[in-house]
């Protein structure tokens, strides 16, 4: 009997750049994944149903014009709404990194779970400046799937536009409803509110964050790694993020 693979659809467009990274990531914890153009998926909206995640990747989308991932999120929202609804409704996975994220909350499909009305962005870094640095992160109680089982993460961002804001009755729902699920650590390098990093839905299976996990993948990725002997120790911190994705959909969705 041949074992089904796990199927991931990363959607790309002009100016996205961490695609084919999050590809060797997803590859490496066994996926099968290809690389889709938003003007394909707007072609055959039902292309969507053939896979098991749905990703939205790092980088500059339409060069950030207007604001980050501002536009690729109107196409979504206005183009394939129904389609992207139908997919979380069959208990799908979606992940949205940095340019991603920005992205997802853009379009409304998080923090609620349903494409609705945008309620909490991701705006100008409050050094004003983009940064570029590795970060200690907390993994927060949540029920978010891609984070079962870890308690810290130490990955690399890189964003101008990563600072996490929302009405303070949104931040208070979001904490009290477990959806926070990354906070970065002691130091809060873009001035979120509440040290937010990635949040979830309520069911956990959309997640969305601004630290980079598919650029942490190899042991050798570490800034220290020879210093450390890190490849020695541990299971490089991004890789278990695709892998909880992998396993989620192998223990829920193909028994």
């Amino acid at each position: 009997m041949i074992e089904k693979k796990v199927q991931v659809l990363i959607l790309r467009t002009a100016g996205t750049n961490c695609d084919m990274e999050t590809k060797a990531a997803f590859e490496m914890v066994g996926a099968e994944v290809d690389l889709l153009h938003i003007n394909q998926l707007i072609a055959d909206k039902k292309i969507l149903h053939q896979y098991d995640i749905l990703v939205l990747p790092g980088g500059f989308t339409y060069g950030d014009d207007i604001s980050a991932g501002k536009i690729l999120a109107n196409e979504i929202k206005y183009r394939i709404a129904e389609e992207v609804n139908k997919f979380v409704e069959n208990k799908k996975l979606v992940l949205g990194i940095c340019n991603g994220f920005q992205i997802l909350v853009k379009f409304g499909l998080l923090p609620k779970g349903k494409i609705s009305k945008q309620v909490v962005t991701l705006t100008n870094n409050i050094s004003g400046v983009f940064q570029c640095e590795w970060i200690n992160l907390t993994v927060e109680n949540s029920p978010c799937v891609f984070t079962q089982g870890i308690t810290e993460l130490f990955l690399p961002i890189a964003h101008a536009e990563g600072r996490f804001i929302a009405p303070k009755s949104i931040i208070t729902e979001l904490i009290s409803k477990r959806q926070v699920a990354l906070t970065y650590k002691g130091y809060n390098p873009n001035g979120s509110i509440s040290g937010i990093a990635g949040i979830c839905d309520p069911t956990g299976r959309i997640f969305g964050l601004m630290p980079h996990p598919e650029r942490f993948i190899f042991a050798t990725q570490h800034p220290n790694w020879n210093k450390l002997k890190y490849h020695t120790k541990h299971d490089p911190d991004g890789l278990n993020i695709f892998k909880n994705a992998v396993k989620y959909i192998i223990d829920n969705c193909y028994h």
